[in-house]
């Protein structure tokens, strides 16, 4: 079974950026503003916001408006397919490990 979805392509683009996993990870902690994620990177603020927007294009943050602050948070929904595909895939491998496993202890226990 091949699992394969567009949103995955997307979840795993955004993770495949040390800035972007670096805001997630700042997000751990909860809530937080714009100003504060862009703090710890020598980057521009347009460049912060193109990285947020890629973090919500894929679905893994959510941005709301209070007053004149934009908000950002973790929107764990797109994390849950990601896991059921890690998930699936491990036990697949899981599988086939163990498959070679049983072979190799079979044929080598008849060589001895």
């Amino acid at each position: 079974m091949v699992m394969y979805s567009k949103k995955l392509d997307l979840v795993f683009g955004a993770l495949s950026d040390a800035t972007r996993r670096g805001i997630l990870e700042q997000l751990s902690d909860g809530e937080t503003r714009v100003g504060v994620l862009a703090a710890p990177y020598n980057i521009s603020q347009p460049a912060v916001s193109k990285h947020l927007r890629v973090l919500e294009r894929a679905g893994l943050i959510r941005c709301t408006k209070r007053g004149r602050e934009r908000i950002i948070q973790v929107d764990p929904h797109s994390v849950a397919e990601v896991r059921r595909w890690i998930n699936h895939y491990t036990q697949v491998w899981e599988d086939q490990f163990d498959a070679v496993g049983q072979y190799l202890k079979k044929h080598g226990e008849m060589n001895k």
